[in-house]
């Protein structure tokens, strides 16, 4: 496992990394969370992703409860939540990033947890309703009570992680020094278009996430949805359209053949390609069973192989259908 700087910050993340969005508490409990921890852990990968949207809280609980049974010296990973859905209706509760909401939200997250600060805080969607300003202040100050000790946004504006990042510069505040977007090889417009000026000027770094297009890059759903995947799953309804595209999933199958040549599957494929993008700090991948993690990880391997002929073609298979 190789390691990245989070952007300019001094903070290393493993490039491979895991997290727990529709997973966690909807897909597999404690022990298998723990499980597949652990043998991320043992493979090199130290930053483990979550939110307090994810799974109503509960993706935070299992979490917390496999970091207390691992055991690890808290030195030795990294850990991150985001805010700004909530989990609760009314004012101040949801879909906000408001001082107050902020503040109490941390304290829960830490609680589900249990642990003292996290790594990483994100605020997960921007707040067209609060001020920047407010927000940036209470993120600030979040740090400086030792409750986090990076934050970033996920999913913001180039527009809008410039004006957070000038504002703290003027305050002399903590800034924003991550963000974390969606980044595949369908959607690649903000992290290599919109963003491209920000890795210099502020010196951003990028987790990204969903590297397999929520499953589309594996190649499971060329043949419809499979009554065990995500796409069958009702909440994540949503995504059944984008899953079934005629058009990608005929690209995904000339990406098998070519993945097979590089000694790889698509999936690996995918994570590599992502990975190989020197402004991305660590790819998030997902799992739900042990062997899938295990496979996603070797996506490491092929890095190597990725030749600017290699990239030549996989451009000329993805380029023409990504946003």
């Amino acid at each position: 496992m190789q390691y990245r700087r989070l952007g300019r910050a001094g903070l290393q993340v493993s490039q491979l990394s895991y997290g727990s969005w529709v997973t966690y508490a909807n897909q597999i409990d404690v022990k298998a969370a723990r499980e597949c921890m652990a043998a991320a852990f043992d493979a090199g990968v130290n930053f483990f992703d979550n939110a307090e949207a994810y799974a109503g809280g509960q993706s935070e609980v299992v979490m917390g409860e496999a970091f207390k049974a691992l055991g690890w010296p808290r030195m030795s990973y990294i850990v991150s939540t985001k805010f700004y859905w909530g989990l609760a209706e009314g004012p101040n509760q949801r879909n906000t990033l408001n001082r107050k909401y902020l503040m109490q939200a941390i304290d829960q997250s830490l609680q589900r947890l249990q642990l003292e600060h996290v790594d990483l805080v994100f605020c997960h969607r921007p707040d067209p309703h609060t001020p920047i300003e407010e927000t940036v202040w209470a993120m600030s100050d979040m740090i400086r009570q030792g409750k986090a000790l990076y934050w970033g946004t996920s999913e913001w504006s180039a527009q809008e992680i410039r004006a957070a990042w000038e504002i703290a510069e003027r305050h002399h505040l903590h800034k924003p020094v991550m963000e974390q977007p969606q980044y595949h090889l369908f959607h690649r417009q903000r992290v290599e278009k919109e963003y491209a000026r920000l890795y210099e000027d502020l010196g951003l770094g990028l987790t990204t996430w969903s590297p397999l297009a929520s499953g589309l890059l594996t190649g499971k759903y060329r043949g419809g949805i499979p009554a065990d995947s995500r796409g069958a799953m009702d909440n994540l309804s949503f995504l059944r359209e984008q899953l079934t595209d005629r058009t990608r999933n005929e690209a995904v199958g000339r990406l098998e053949e070519l993945a097979r040549d590089l000694g790889g599957t698509v999936a690996q494929l995918a994570i590599a390609w992502c990975a190989h993008n020197p402004r991305v700090s660590s790819v998030i991948t997902g799992a739900s069973r042990l062997s899938q993690l295990q496979d996603n990880l070797k996506a490491a391997e092929l890095l190597p192989r990725l030749t600017p002929e290699v990239l030549a073609r996989i451009d000329d298979i993805t380029l023409p259908l990504a946003r």
